[in-house]
């Protein structure tokens, strides 16, 4: 399957370190979230990528260019203007290709295994979505997901939600009828829920939404601390 990364946000809780640079190339130690990203896709066995963009777009598309330091095909989907999820999804279908996609937000941290994801039927599911136990900042959650692997949004279930990664696989009959224009991915995932069409599973590993400097800043901490954990183990190995 191919991917889309989503990096067309402004990056507003960001700032002041996105004035003059994309949230996308903010940096975890030597390397841009999108790099990372990029990086994990690719181990997953992602076969291209697109990346949609708006805010200050031409920085990505020069540090990644076509993607061949990285090993896969990279193209764009430039935004005149914002466009949204769905929106930005709809304008990129052509270039996906596949009838199923990952779709990724470029702000998303985690250790989670791409190549774990399958392609959808397009009839009995339209959309799959990867969960995350509930955060600080998204403590309510979003879906929940009953014993058959199905997820649905209801507000009752506020004990049982789960908060949603920005990962999915998606079918692009999930867009089907809808032009391009601003448009957000939620209600199509509700509408296609309230027919039983979504399904999900729980990750329970490493995810964050580095969404502010302050999460930013604890990645950075962690990845480092990884790193330093890493070299000690490799230290001890060759003595």
């Amino acid at each position: 399957m191919r991917a889309i990364i989503l990096a067309a946000g402004l990056g507003k809780r960001m700032r002041p370190l996105t004035d003059k640079l994309p949230k996308p190339l903010l940096k975890v130690a030597d390397k841009t979230l999108i790099e990372h990203q990029i990086e994990r896709l690719v181990a997953g066995g992602v076969t291209g990528i697109v990346i949609n963009h708006f805010y200050l777009g031409s920085m990505i598309e020069e540090l990644l260019g076509k993607g061949s330091k990285y090993g896969i095909d990279i193209s764009y989907s430039r935004e005149a203007i914002r466009l949204e999820t769905a929106g930005g999804i709809i304008k990129a279908l052509p270039q996906l290709k596949d009838d199923s996609f990952i779709a990724v937000n470029a702000d998303v941290w985690t250790d989670f295994d791409f190549s774990s994801l399958q392609p959808l039927d397009g009839t009995g599911c339209l959309a799959h979505l990867v969960l995350v136990e509930n955060v600080d900042h998204n403590p309510d959650g979003d879906f929940y997901i009953d014993d058959d692997g199905r997820v649905h949004d209801d507000p009752g279930a506020r004990d049982e939600k789960f908060t949603f990664s920005g990962i999915s696989v998606m079918h692009k009959n999930l867009f089907k009828g809808y032009p391009i224009q601003p448009r957000s991915i939620v209600p199509l995932l509700q509408e296609a829920m309230a027919e039983n069409r979504v399904s999900g599973e729980i990750h329970a590993g490493l995810w964050m939404d580095i969404g502010t400097p302050e999460r930013l800043a604890e990645v950075n901490a962690l990845y480092a601390a990884a790193g330093k954990s890493h070299s000690s183990t490799s230290n001890k190995a060759g003595e």
